[in-house]
């Protein structure tokens, strides 16, 4: 069965509205993207948690639907603009979209991601480059979290330098589980993992499993108590700063911090926000990305 795209260039106000009646009237899937892309009039469009962002689209977005062969795209998108006032029918394009191998080309785009001196991160359906390396399977999901992200990439990096076998880690916001994973493959013991989304915790519980490595995840609630040698968090910088004492304070005296999910711009505004705990400074930057990294200062 071959599929179709329609293609329409319209004003931020109706992007949103439009996607969803085009679902109601039976696209497959329907995708909002920046008209402007690539060109030096795109715009970044992103927020953080508990944050509403200041805009929803793009100025010029552009919705993209796919639609199986026996709709009709201009009467389609007529309802779907009428649903919404839209008149005239907005201008729009059809393309052919070829019958393919979807499973096949999706996995031909995540290819093994070497991290530092000797980590690799592997998708299931490929061979690990060098089976002796500190080799993660991890298959891309619905967790944060494959190795591909500059702030990701920065932490596996740190944590490669800075665990010494034996040493008690947190990682809090553990997405997919990765560092918690790479810390118990380094030799950290015991290894906890926290998030506050469920399907993040069930999915770094199964990526430890596949990996064989020991680690205790669950929700802030579930975090244990006391002070571990090694504490990571590799999440936005307002909720770093909002959880700045209670991070700093699950560092034991003379243990280390690392930061992540932060913007250079941001490093000097999270790390302010540590300093009565912890003398923390941007151990390394890659992409417009920071980690931030520091010891907590001996109790006298």
């Amino acid at each position: 069965m071959s599929y179709r795209e329609v293609v329409v260039e319209l004003a931020r106000e109706h992007a949103e509205g439009l996607s969803d009646a085009l679902l109601e009237l039976g696209a497959l899937s329907v995708s909002v993207e920046d008209a402007d892309a690539d060109t030096p009039d795109e715009q970044p469009l992103f927020g953080e948690p508990g944050l509403t962002p200041e805009r929803t689209a793009w100025q010029r977005s552009r919705v993209v639907a796919l639609l199986a062969r026996e709709h009709e795209p201009a009467v389609l998108l007529a309802a779907a603009a009428n649903e919404l006032g839209l008149t005239p029918t907005p201008p729009f394009t059809v393309r052919d979209v070829e019958e393919q191998d979807w499973v096949r080309l999706t996995q031909s785009q995540f290819d093994p991601i070497p991290i530092g001196k000797r980590i690799w991160v592997v998708p299931s359906w490929h061979d690990a480059p060098d089976p002796d390396a500190l080799v993660l399977e991890l298959d891309p999901g619905l967790a944060f979290g494959t190795g591909s992200h500059p702030t990701t990439r920065l932490c596996m990096e740190w944590l490669e330098e800075a665990i010494a076998p034996g040493q008690s880690l947190l990682d809090y916001g553990c997405g997919s589980g990765i560092l918690a994973i790479l810390a118990k493959k380094c030799g950290a013991n015991p290894v906890v993992g926290i998030d506050i989304d469920t399907q993040a915790v069930e999915s770094a519980r199964y990526n430890s499993e596949r990996n064989r490595a020991e680690v205790t995840y669950g929700l802030p609630a579930d975090c244990p108590a006391g002070e571990f040698d090694i504490v990571v968090a590799n999440i936005l910088s307002n909720p770093l700063k909002l959880m700045a004492s209670m991070l700093a304070t699950k560092v034991k005296p003379g243990g280390r911090l690392a930061l992540s999910g932060i913007l250079t711009r941001q490093a000097l505004d999270v790390a302010s926000a540590y300093t009565p705990w912890i003398d923390i400074s941007v151990w390394r930057e890659h992409d417009g990305w920071v980690c931030l990294a520091g010891t907590r200062r001996e109790t006298h």
